[in-house]
């Protein structure tokens, strides 16, 4: 099994459709934190909504594409990160998070997308990683700055809730030494 410490009580691990209860269970605590900020499909309301989540993902990751991790912290799911897109062929992908109210302030999404990086950049030889936000989610955009990517732009009003459309942020990180926190192999 592929687990990766994020902190002394915190663990990142792949999330997969056998778990589906308990990525429901955190649903529950996390959806109202998490509902303006991601897609509504992710945000499942029951474990029938939450193992088709899953499955998407597992399929993705069975086609080399989409990936999802859980983040576990003493022995929780309190939040998790993806590749929303992986792309070998093209060199790019773009990478995704959420977390619950109660796990926020203690860099868990921070170190646990330097590892999606890392893997990506190292193993995988992607050349571009991206990141994408609703230009007035500013707990996101900070992730991006602490990741060191750079800001590209505003996709404007490319991001539906409803019947509201709000402005996409795009950041990017290159795989040509723009990471001081990730060190030459």
């Amino acid at each position: 099994m592929f687990a990766r410490a994020l902190t002394s009580t915190a663990e990142l691990r792949p999330l997969e459709p056998w778990q589906a209860e308990e990525f429901a269970a955190h649903m529950d605590r996390a959806r109202e934190h998490i509902r303006p900020w991601v897609g509504p499909s992710f945000v499942t309301s029951d474990v029938a909504g939450a193992r088709a989540t899953l499955t998407r993902y597992a399929e993705g990751t069975a086609r080399d594409g989409a990936r999802i991790y859980g983040i576990w912290d003493e022995g929780v799911l309190v939040g998790g990160v993806m590749f929303v897109e992986f792309s070998a062929a093209a060199g790019t992908c773009e990478i995704g998070c959420w977390l619950e109210p109660g796990a926020q302030g203690r860099g868990l999404i921070t170190a646990a997308c330097r590892l999606l990086i890392e893997w990506a950049f190292r193993v995988r030889g992607i050349h571009r990683a991206e990141w994408r936000c609703r230009a007035d989610n500013a707990r996101s955009s900070e992730v991006a700055k602490r990741l060191g990517m750079t800001f590209e732009g505003a996709l404007r009003e490319a991001w539906r809730v409803g019947d509201t459309f709000y402005d996409k942020q795009v950041w990017s990180l290159l795989n040509k030494g723009e990471t001081p926190w990730l060190p030459n192999p």
